[in-house]
């Protein structure tokens, strides 16, 4: 039986303790929660005090009803929230839509989900950005080399 949560009054800041009760869960996993989704950054303040803003309510409210209604595990939960925020089009960062497994690890940056990273290579050349910063390895020169004059062509 799935509890009914409360409505998000209108405010422009969230203690945890309002968030906890806004959400249906309590303070620690929240804490737990910022940690495992790297979406997921209040504002913190003296001593460490930390504002939600609305944004973020609704994130832990997709959050909560992944993990407890759906049944997902918090790798799954990361996987399906950054392959959601890529089919609605959002311009997140990769870094922030991915798994953050690999953050966490220190080891390479995250990629995006693989329908979307088969799309993305003419995207980033042609906007400029950085492949390396994506994760993105366009292996063979001879794609970049016709990137580049696709590129070229769009500009003329």
């Amino acid at each position: 039986m799935e509890k009914q949560l409360p409505a998000i009054p209108a405010k422009r800041y969230f203690t945890i303790g309002e968030v906890s009760e806004l959400c249906g869960v309590k303070p620690y996993v929240l804490r737990y929660w910022e940690q495992e989704f790297t979406q997921l950054k209040p504002m913190k303040r003296r001593g460490n005090r930390r504002y939600y803003q609305h944004h973020e309510v609704l994130l832990i409210r997709r959050i909560r009803d992944l993990l407890y209604d759906q049944g997902f595990t918090i790798s799954g939960a990361r996987n399906q929230l950054g392959e959601s925020a890529w089919r609605n089009g959002d311009d997140a960062p990769l870094d922030e839509v991915g798994d953050g497994a690999e953050a966490a690890s220190g080891g390479d940056p995250p990629t995006a989900p693989p329908a979307v990273a088969a799309s993305l290579p003419g995207v980033i050349q042609l906007s400029g950005l950085a492949p390396a910063a994506y994760g993105i390895d366009f292996g063979a020169p001879q794609l970049r080399a016709e990137l580049l004059s696709i590129r070229a062509l769009l500009a003329s």
